[in-house]
């Protein structure tokens, strides 16, 4: 039997995500978690396509630009695994660049690990929560404002302090953008202005550059790892935090 969403669920309190827009591929080949995973994150505010095999998940993907790829682990034809690295590999799919999720009713430490450093942005584990859903779609960078103005005030004490914190922030991206491009083959030196990065990030409110730089440290910690996708969306948070702190 299918699983209905009852009509009288209520969307988790979170007004930073704008998910209007938001083009999601939902692959599982279990019928109601499809369900229940389509239906949540229409809730949501995603468009949403579903399938149930990994042949048609492949397809779909190739021939259509998602924002978010939901992939379950073992489905027939292929996995989420297998899904990812044919997409990846394939210049003309349109969805080669869309940010990978997978999903697993059961997930041991070391295959999520082997997950992370396949090139996917997170691990959904089922039966999972509205609230879950909500975090996936917070690695779409247009589905997260870039300042989270009740966040920052909080982690700074008062608004005149978080302003402050904030004109810092901008000179550090400032400096961090313009040494980008040497410290792309420069691991090191770009885990260690991450770290700095990640803290600034917390006492400003600027929440959706602490998830793109938390994905990028993911990707530099597992070797050997294509941060490529990672560092996009990373400077892609960058240039949106700018405009932002600048408005």
């Amino acid at each position: 039997m299918d699983f209905v969403m009852p009509a009288n669920v209520t969307v988790p309190s979170s007004p930073h995500i704008h998910a209007t827009g938001v083009h999601v591929l939902v692959a599982d080949d279990d019928p109601a978690s499809r369900r229940f995973l389509a239906d949540g994150l229409h809730r949501l505010d995603a468009r949403v396509v579903t399938c149930a095999d990994g042949i048609e998940a492949l397809a779909l993907a190739r021939g259509q630009a998602f924002d978010l790829l939901l992939l379950d682990c073992r489905m027939p034809g292929a996995g989420a695994l297998q899904i990812l690295s044919t997409l990846r590999a394939d210049e003309q799919a349109r969805s080669r660049r869309g940010i990978a999720v997978a999903s697993s009713a059961e997930m041991a430490p070391a295959e999520r690990s082997a997950l992370l450093a396949a090139g996917f942005s997170d691990v959904l584990v089922k039966p999972c929560t509205l609230a879950d859903l909500q975090r996936l779609l917070g690695w779409v960078g247009h589905a997260t404002a870039p300042l989270d103005d009740q966040a920052g005030v909080l982690a700074s004490g008062d608004p005149v302090t978080m302003q402050a914190l904030r004109g810092l922030l901008r000179s550090e991206l400032e400096l961090l953008k313009r040494d980008l491009a040497r410290m792309d083959t420069d691991h090191a030196a770009l885990a260690e202005r991450l770290h700095r990065l990640r803290s600034s990030c917390g006492f400003c409110g600027a929440t959706m550059l602490s998830t793109a730089t938390m994905a990028l440290q993911q990707a530099l910690n597992h070797v050997p790892a294509d941060i490529a996708p990672s560092l996009q969306r990373f400077n892609l948070a960058l240039d949106a935090t700018l405009q932002a702190l600048d408005a």
